[in-house]
């Protein structure tokens, strides 16, 4: 064996700083995390806002969200499109009230809300269930 290929022996103390270092305790404190700050200041999160974010960012949240937002946008055109146009022509000479013009816009408007926000639901839940799955199959 030359100098170079032999083997190292290591004092007591250096092995004692080794096995400490891989086996004993090494729990780190927050303070001793270090982040590269290339890209802005860097905040670690806590615990309550992780679970506020896990809660924004659920399946559930989402398509009820989704459902919420479909129905307001459903109304607002369901309202603009019955006011364009009467749904409904009466045999009658009569012309129609404005309770009656309301009650149909009414009708009108709640039908494009309702649908709205069942496609939006409908469409969120399907999305958000197929990316979870997706991600648990990956990693």
């Amino acid at each position: 064996m030359t100098d170079s290929q032999e083997k190292r022996q290591f004092t007591s103390e250096e092995w004692a700083y080794l096995t400490k270092y891989f086996i004993g305790n090494n729990y780190r404190y927050r303070e001793n995390i270090i982040i590269p700050k290339s890209l802005g200041p860097v905040q670690i999160k806590t615990n309550e806002e992780k679970m506020v974010e896990s809660f924004f960012e659920s399946c559930a949240f989402k398509s009820a969200m989704s459902c919420v937002v479909g129905y307001g946008l459903g109304a607002a055109i369901g309202l603009f499109s019955s006011s364009m146009g009467p749904a409904s022509v009466t045999d009658t000479a009569e012309p129609q009230t404005a309770r009656q013009v309301f009650r149909e816009m009414k009708t009108t408007t709640l039908g494009y809300a309702k649908n709205f926000a069942l496609i939006g639901a409908l469409f969120s839940g399907v999305e958000c269930a197929i990316e979870s799955v997706s991600k648990q199959i990956i990693i």
